[in-house]
């Protein structure tokens, strides 16, 4: 085990599983996670392999003896009818039928319909009477020669999910977790491998989990296919739902006038939609006018009836065209249907979360080590919605006075989520809420613009906020304006205050002035970012180079490194010859092999002039790059700027510009 998971069964031992073994024990079920990893909490939360190893032959044999197939139905049935009682495990839905006053319920795999069941059960588990829970019972099978009777009894019923949480518990273990074990924690307990993601990208899928811990928060994901949108809220937590976007109606969601039975929203902590985007997708105008209501107020209005929920809304879908071209052709809700391409439905969203910037994902980016057993996480997310957080950025940041009610509480909102999800025990300095603000200010701000573009009546806002310690003001950019919203036909001037991206082929050429020393700011997941944009202009006239960069020795960063040696090549003036130095660091598992290729490339750089040589200091820290023309660059994290691509068959291994970047800062500095 990593010493991540050592702690992790230290402190939360019987409330932790490793998240391989969902895969081990599903086999063919369609069953949600947080049912497999409920029977795995029964038998395999614990570290010992032994035990792991029963325990998922346990939970195996549960789920092919109990669990209920669609195409096994006619089997099951005759297993109960031959045994006269037997346990399955199914989705059930109840429904009154008020002809008869008795609750009946159906059975989603088993095909069973309006079968009795129990007042007392309905008045234990309400959430029986919505869209179906999924549960393990005993089901019985009496012959009655009753007209009308059904041979079917329920004996006993019992939700699947985990009762009895502890949050103060949770949350004083939270203390002994440093924020980057806690995020790694909960990456791991969602299913994914922390080490494959930066902390933008760890943000963006922990997002995803504000909805449960907030309550009517109301979410937007928009992006590619197979990036996971919507696997959180179909299989993380049996107090969400997952529906199809257009097979909704407003009885289903809200309330049924005839029989007065209130909807979802009732119901779940999480209401989402399912490929929610698509222009030619039907949908119902007046449903969409309860839901901007509801959005915005927490209540709506069936008949002469008021009623209040506190369900959070999330709609998730598939863009249609890429980021750059809806930023220069329409806008980034391009692709919703008509009846929600509306600017006062949007306004209520309090969130953007950029899907084109999630990854898709692939074998590596699955986790195996331990995490949260799903649904003990889920109910302590539900717990953490009593805890209100809306105002807590404000003990060390002030918004603009110019951002409206509306854009307020929706920062409020996802910051306070964000904070419950991270920072659960409430404790976390001025960096790390600041880290959660412009995060938060980012993805409302995402909302904002685009309805301005939507509507020229939206007026504009400044985006900004001061620190209450010094008055310092800083103004929040959205990651996709910096890469594509104002086209550059020079360079960019460097600024200490943005991160703005410079265009042109060849910087040199398109830089007539003098170049000026100053700050670059690259963000996680920001595109756009070449070499030649960086360093271009900084290497002409230099012939003498060094660069000092202590991690110069997997492939990737080889790759890197040829990369930079061919911008060398293209700077340099014909017929010169230019001395290029690497100071690295290595170690024995890699220093043959990272002498064989250094020796390649100096016989392939000799051809075109440059004089390439090498040494392995293993003092080393800082990286740099310095040059003979006055010129000192100072690199943040050395050539290593940009995330894993797909590999040989990605686009983005051989084009610098449509890889996602790393955090960074590049310092230019005149000797």
């Amino acid at each position: 085990m990593t010493e991540l998971d050592k702690k992790i069964n230290q402190h939360f031992g019987g409330k932790v599983v490793r998240k391989d073994l969902t895969k081990l024990v599903k086999g063919n079920a369609i069953v949600p996670t947080y049912v497999l990893e409920y029977l795995l909490g029964q038998y395999c939360a614990t570290d010992d392999e032994e035990t792991i190893y029963q325990g998922v032959e346990t939970v195996k044999n549960i789920i092919s003896k109990h669990f209920v197939h669609r195409d096994e139905a006619q089997m099951i049935k005759s297993t109960v009818r031959e045994k006269g009682t037997h346990r399955i495990i199914d989705k059930i839905a109840v429904k009154l039928n008020d002809r008869k006053d008795q609750y009946e319920a159906s059975f989603a795999n088993l095909g069973l319909n309006k079968i009795p069941i129990g007042d007392s059960v309905i008045k234990e588990h309400k959430k029986l009477l919505s869209s179906g829970v999924w549960c393990i019972l005993s089901l019985a099978y009496y012959p009655s020669d009753e007209k009308d009777a059904s041979p079917w009894i329920i004996e006993n019923i019992k939700p699947i999910q985990v009762s009895n949480v502890d949050i103060d518990e949770y949350k004083d273990i939270r203390k002994k977790f440093s924020k980057e074990e806690w995020i790694d924690l909960l990456m791991q307990s969602i299913g994914l491998n922390p080490k494959e993601f930066t902390l933008r990208s760890k943000l963006l899928q922990l997002t995803r989990l504000v909805p449960f811990v907030e309550n009517n928060y109301n979410l937007i994901e928009l992006g590619p296919k197979g990036t996971g949108k919507s696997h959180i809220y179909s299989e993380m937590s049996p107090h969400g739902i997952l529906i199809s976007g257009g097979e909704v109606s407003k009885a289903k969601l809200f309330v049924n006038n005839s029989s007065g039975e209130i909807g979802l929203v009732g119901y779940w902590d999480v209401v989402a939609y399912d490929e929610f985007a698509g222009k030619t997708k039907k949908s119902d105008r007046g449903l969409v006018d309860i839901m901007k209501n509801y959005m915005a107020n927490k209540s709506f209005s069936r008949g002469t009836q008021v009623y209040g929920a506190s369900a959070s809304m999330v709609f998730v879908g598939n863009t249609d065209h890429s980021v750059p071209h809806m930023i220069k052709h329409s806008n980034l809700f391009d692709a919703l249907p008509k009846d929600y391409y509306d600017t006062a439905f949007l306004d209520r969203m309090h969130a953007y979360v950029p899907g084109w910037e999630v990854q898709k994902l692939r074998n590596e980016m699955f986790s195996s080590d331990y995490g949260f057993i799903v649904d003990y996480l889920a109910e302590i997310l539900k717990g953490l919605r009593k805890d209100d957080k809306t105002n807590e950025y404000a003990k060390y940041f002030k918004l603009s006075d110019s951002i409206t009610t509306r854009d307020k509480t929706s920062i409020a909102k996802t910051f306070a989520g964000l904070l419950k999800v991270i920072y659960p025990h409430g404790e976390l300095n001025e960096q790390e809420a600041k880290e959660l603000l412009d995060f938060s200010i980012e993805n409302r701000k995402r909302v904002k613009q685009q309805l301005q573009k939507m509507d020229e009546t939206f007026e504009e806002v400044d985006f900004s906020y001061e620190r209450i310690s010094d008055g310092k003001r800083t103004v929040i950019e959205t990651l996709e304006v910096l890469e594509y919203g104002v086209p550059a036909t020079k360079k960019t001037l460097i600024s200490d205050e943005s991160s703005v991206k410079s265009e042109g082929k060849n910087v040199a050429e398109d830089v007539p002035f003098e170049l000026e020393g100053g700050q670059k700011i690259i963000r996680d997941n920001q595109k756009g970012i070449s070499y030649d944009m960086l360093l271009g202009a900084y290497l002409i006239g230099a012939t003498d180079i060094k660069i000092i960069d202590p991690y110069v020795r997997l492939p990737y960063q080889l790759r890197n490194f040829m990369e930079f040696a061919k911008l060398v090549t293209e700077k340099k003036e014909p017929g010169v010859e230019v001395k290029l130095h690497l100071v690295t660091n290595n170690n024995e598992d890699y220093v043959e092999n990272a002498k064989e290729a250094f020796e390649q490339m100096a016989y392939s750089l000799e051809a075109l002039g440059i004089l390439f040589s090498y040494e392995f200091d293993e003092n080393i820290h800082d990286r740099s790059i310095i040059m003979n023309n006055d010129w000192k660059i100072i690199l943040g994290r050395g050539l290593d700027i940009w995330q894993k691509t797909g590999g040989w068959y990605d686009i983005n291994e051989y084009v610098q510009e449509q890889r996602l970047c790393k955090a960074c800062e590049i310092t230019y500095v005149k000797k």
